[in-house]
């Protein structure tokens, strides 16, 4: 595991740290040839989901996201973004490439390592496909079990550290 990786899961949800450094790990195992995972994007403040819904809006580009502020599971830390980084320099984010030659694409190795661990994944959306991204979607908490909707997590109380209280 790189340490711009490592680094950005130390930013997710306490609740998820040590599960997405499993995931990145099994990835990694999975991946027998040049590609390794790398955490793009983890946890991501309300201003930074701001900026990002402008884009296409108020901004020129081409919209990237239909989340507004506090809509994104991103802003609660339980959410990650990956791409596959090509011999430790080339980010990748193809999703039909097999660099172990194992006759699965790689990209589609980790996808169900995530979905093996109760992980969506942004590639299986209806409307707007976002093939980097993952969620969890459900907690399970010593009081139960936790949807991670942004309409639950909105709600919230939160810590000192600014994380959702499960």
């Amino acid at each position: 595991m790189d340490k711009i990786t490592l680094q950005r899961i130390e930013k997710l949800h306490p609740a998820v740290r040590e599960e997405v450094k499993q995931i990145v790990k099994e990835c990694d195992e999975a991946l027998t040839g040049r590609a390794k995972i790398r955490i793009t994007q983890g946890l991501r403040s309300f201003e930074e989901q701001e900026k990002l819904y402008a884009i296409g809006r108020i901004t020129s580009g081409k919209k990237v996201t239909n989340a507004k502020a506090g809509q994104s599971i991103h802003n609660y830390g339980f959410a990650v973004d990956i791409c596959l980084m090509i011999d430790g320099k080339t980010a990748s984010w193809d999703t039909a490439k097999d660099w172990d030659n194992d006759k699965v694409a790689d990209w589609y190795e980790c996808v169900k390592i995530f979905a093996k661990h109760g992980w969506d994944w942004g590639g299986t959306w209806k409307t707007f496909k976002d093939l980097p991204h993952f969620e969890k979607k459900d907690i399970h908490t010593k009081k139960g079990l936790v949807k991670t909707t942004w309409r639950t997590l909105i709600k919230m109380n939160r810590d000192k550290n600014g994380y959702v209280i499960l």
